[in-house]
């Protein structure tokens, strides 16, 4: 994320109201626009067909289709994610660059496979009683998408985000064109169009990264050695992706859920409620990624620079205050905004819900889903400033007691009836904002010492 942080400086530097405004648009636009393209592109496909697709049934078994997919794509690929990132930041810094291709086709290789063999079992035996033509959309979309999360990922070493954008806005775009052209054809139409534009979009995001990184070689296996492997982050990214998913499945497979296709389910009463409110984390991300990326990194880079400077002990103290006061503020610049965003919900919510022509019997469950999507962007941005310090065993069991919290929060939820439904996501994530914080504290409070520790014994 450096880069990015590189370029919000840059639009700062003006110091003009106009700028700052560029600022917040550009944040949010980095951190949030492919996730909103993707909202966004789904809703548009199933507002233009649901009056036009005979039976309506198929546009909600497209959707929970698509929904499905991405929930398996990041689960299965998260254990990827975080630790490969981690590796190509370490062959970027050690100036490896020739090694860096190599690396991601060896990846996505290896997510092909793993998420090619797992869906071609699935084919064949919980899917047997759909069409091959489902089936193989469904494995084709599975197999795009791992792929298309590691390039995401990837690209955050890229400067050209403005391409990135173009590249998923033309993704979607496609997407919807196509659903929508074939919507005569059913649910397999309309998933039909979702692989063309997937896969279209991923060509687009590689030949961003071939453009970027050549090499003579094509494969590099070092990633998969052992001393290489970053097997906490592997660990993260696969508790992570599964803690955000849990209460979803946990709903969609209890007696609040009712089957669309096959072995897939959805709750009506849950999902409505839960995927609008994350739509309401795009001021929260801005905030984050501004905050964070900016203020936060600009003192963690001099209180290390103190450090390994041989700086004086009171300018150590100074630099390791100003971190800590930036951590600070950025957490609170990211609550407050989110508060108002939350406020804003809560007055405006069911005229936003009778927009959208959904029930306004929602509107409870909606502002609970609020709060907690307020409450994962204040946790993502705890992690990321850990992520920073380095300190991956902290990361670790804060994402493993995630998913036990909101599974446990959830079945719970369930047994005490609909009056609690959303509490049980949302009581997860406060417990994590809290413990995080407190984690964060205590990390900074020996920073310090563990510092020069580290220094002295490797």
């Amino acid at each position: 994320m450096a880069g990015i942080g590189f370029e919000l400086r840059k639009i700062l530097a003006k110091d003009s109201l106009g700028s700052t405004v560029r600022a917040y648009f550009y944040a949010g636009l980095i951190s949030s626009g492919p996730f909103i393209l993707s909202i966004l592109g789904i809703l548009l496909i199933g507002l233009l067909t649901t009056s036009l697709v005979q039976p309506p049934s198929d546009v909600t078994q497209f959707q929970v289709s698509v929904t499905y997919l991405m929930a398996s794509s990041l689960i299965v690929s998260g254990g990827f994610q975080l630790a490969f990132t981690r590796y190509i930041s370490d062959l970027i810094f050690d100036k490896h660059d020739e090694w860096v291709l190599p690396s991601y086709n060896a990846v996505c290789l290896a997510v092909t496979m793993l998420s090619g063999v797992l869906g071609i079992v699935l084919m064949f035996t919980v899917f047997t009683g759909q069409s091959l033509v489902y089936r193989l959309l469904m494995l084709m979309g599975f197999v795009i998408l791992g792929n298309i999360w590691m390039a995401v990922i990837f690209l955050a070493s890229i400067k050209q985000y403005r391409a990135i954008l173009l590249v998923f806005a033309m993704g979607y775009g496609i997407t919807v064109v196509g659903s929508v052209s074939l919507l005569h054809y059913g649910a397999e139409g309309l998933l039909t169009g979702f692989v063309i534009g997937h896969a279209i979009l991923l060509l687009g995001a590689n030949g961003l990264i071939w453009h970027n990184y050549r090499s003579e070689h094509y494969l590099s296996g070092e990633f998969f050695q052992w001393r290489k492997l970053y097997v906490s982050l592997a660990f993260v990214g696969i508790f992570f992706n599964l803690g955000i998913w849990a209460d979803k499945f946990i709903f969609w497979y209890s007696a609040t859920g009712q089957s669309v296709i096959g072995p897939l389910r959805a709750s009506l009463i849950y999902d409505i409620p839960i995927f609008l409110a994350y739509l309401s984390i795009i001021p929260g991300m801005a905030m984050f990624l501004l905050r964070i990326e900016t203020d936060f990194v600009d003192q963690h880079h001099a209180f290390y620079s103190a450090v390994l400077g041989g700086g004086s002990l009171e300018d150590i103290d100074a630099k390791h205050a100003g971190m800590v006061r930036s951590a600070r503020e950025g957490l609170y610049e990211i609550l407050k905004i989110q508060i108002l965003v939350c406020l804003l919900v809560m007055i405006f919510g069911e005229h936003l819900l009778n927009a959208l022509g959904i029930s306004t019997l929602y509107m409870p469950l909606l502002q609970i889903d609020v709060v907690a999507a307020a409450l994962q962007v204040l946790f993502l941005g705890t992690l990321n400033i850990f992520f920073y310090l380095d300190r991956r065993d902290i990361v670790l069991w804060l994402s493993g007691l995630f998913l036990l919290l909101n599974i446990v929060f959830t079945v719970l939820t369930l047994y005490l009836g609909p009056t609690s439904y959303g509490l049980g996501f949302a009581g997860a994530m406060l417990v994590m904002v809290v413990v995080s914080i407190y984690s964060l504290d205590r990390c900074f409070a020996k920073l310090q010492f563990r510092t020069y520790m580290m220094q002295a014994y490797g």
